[in-house]
């Protein structure tokens, strides 16, 4: 497996990678699909960001990506979705893909990221609650599960609420 940033032609496959890991019992298409578009065509995507995982067939089997959003004023960045097919999920490839972006963030000297999600999951990577940071989720009722991870360049003085690319604002 490696990992290497999404070109064009990956597109179909990265939606069928959130397609299968975001999977509804109704059978809907998870906003995920939608929103990772919606990204790309946002301000604050940075494709260098947009990370998939392929295997040796080879075939994109797993997709994260990080898009800019703001606290108070500074632009900060916001990770996810982060998505692996459902038959490969528990093999690595999504904590490949965490490893994989968070040095591309470390070596960008960027401060901090953010994300909502299982504490479980992410506090390995080294995300812990963003509250204790001084970084507000953008709905308070998202406090136990937005987290951020502090980098080099990490300024204690980033306090606020985040504020996620606008795509996000439709998903819920």
């Amino acid at each position: 497996m490696i990992i290497r940033r999404e070109t064009p032609a990956d597109r179909e496959a990265i939606a069928d990678v959130h397609r299968g890991a975001f999977s509804t019992p109704e059978g809907r298409e998870p906003v995920e699909v939608a929103l990772v578009d919606a990204l790309r065509e946002d301000p604050g995507w940075v494709p260098e960001l947009s990370l998939v995982a392929v295997d040796v067939e080879p075939r994109v089997v797993g997709h994260v990506c990080l898009t800019r959003g703001d606290l108070a004023g500074t632009p900060v960045l916001g990770l996810g979705p982060l998505g692996v097919l459902p038959h490969l999920q528990g093999r690595g490839i999504g904590a490949a893909l965490m490893h994989a972006a968070l040095g591309a963030v470390e070596a960008m000297g960027e401060p901090v990221v953010v994300l909502l999600g299982e504490r479980r999951y992410y506090d390995r990577f080294g995300f812990v609650p963003a509250s204790g940071l001084g970084i507000a989720a953008p709905d308070p009722e998202w406090r136990e599960h937005f987290q951020a991870r502090t980098l080099s360049a990490w300024r204690g003085d980033l306090r606020g609420v985040y504020r996620y690319a606008a795509p996000f604002a439709g998903v819920g």
